[in-house]
């Protein structure tokens, strides 16, 4: 397995390319938009540089990695040579399925076809393809470069075999593998999200605010960044989405989004990418000042 096509260049795109570039591999890196290709070069040689500076790569494997990587705009084209597609397009059921029909259309008949949704059925994914033994969930985290995880998701019809080798695959590029079943969020998701939407129930609720719910999950439970920052840099659609599938999927009011969580959605307040969401961000050069945007 040595060709890879990555479907989509936004940050869950570009660090998966990066990572497999770095290892090896030759990737196509595929988007509608020339812009968002040009934008993903140039931070791939930006997290590179990164890297060089810290002296975890050399200068050769930095260049050698960029010269791992192809760009394409036209799908068909950017398929039909891989062994290995991986669509990590925007969390939109609707777009997905229709790109999987794309995929199973114009790429070999061996290739695996894996996406890195992060909540959406696999099952359902693969119920749209002639190959839905050949289909897989492979949800990298975000940053990919840096963060070792990878939720190996089994569809109902995914096979032994191409699960075995996507875990052996994940392990080729320094990841730790994560065998799960296809159930609504998964693992990941379907403790993280609740958390999120729980804390957002806090500050819906008077609780406390935002700076004092995301210092009590700090200090209080060592997690790196609270959850209201954290929703802020996930994207609140993104956590809408989410809660959105597991709400549907186990019809259980428990996992039904905060009505904060919906207004803020609803008036765009997205987090980061919109400049506001429990937080303002002002970017100023290279670094984000953030306050909060609740009193």
């Amino acid at each position: 397995m040595k060709n890879i096509t990555v479907i989509g260049a936004g940050t869950m795109g570009n660090g998966i390319a990066h990572v497999f570039a770095m290892n090896g591999f030759e990737v196509n890196l595929v988007d509608i938009s020339e812009d968002a290709l040009e934008n993903a070069l140039k931070t791939i040689d930006k997290n590179l540089w990164r890297m060089v500076a810290k002296e975890k790569i050399s200068t050769d494997a930095k260049e050698e990695t960029i010269k791992n990587i192809s760009t394409s705009t036209n799908l068909k084209e950017a398929v039909k040579s891989a062994d290995l597609v991986i669509e990590a397009a925007t969390e939109n059921e609707e777009i997905k399925l229709k790109i999987f029909k794309q995929m199973d259309e114009c790429s070999p008949a061996d290739c695996i076809l894996a996406s890195n949704t992060s909540s959406i059925s696999i099952t359902k994914i693969a119920s749209v393809t002639s190959r839905p033994s050949k289909v897989i969930g492979m949800h990298f985290m975000n940053p990919v470069p840096v963060m070792k995880l990878v939720e190996v998701i089994r569809g109902y019809n995914t096979s032994d075999d191409v699960t075995n080798q996507i875990m052996e695959l994940s392990k080729s590029l320094g990841k730790t593998p994560v065998e799960v079943n296809d159930y609504p969020g998964f693992v990941a998701n379907r403790i993280l999200m609740p958390m999120i939407n729980e804390a957002i129930y806090c500050l819906y609720e008077g609780v406390a605010g935002v700076e004092e719910i995301d210092t009590v999950m700090k200090l209080g439970m060592a997690h790196p960044m609270g959850p209201l920052q954290l929703a802020d840099f996930i994207g609140l659609d993104i956590c809408y989405a989410i809660m959105e599938v597991l709400y549907d999927g186990f019809n259980n009011p428990k996992y039904a989004p905060c009505p904060l969580l919906t207004q803020m959605k609803t008036a765009g307040k997205l987090g980061k990418k919109s400049g506001e969401g429990f937080y303002k961000y002002e970017a100023e050069g290279k670094s984000i000042s953030v306050s909060p945007s609740f009193s």
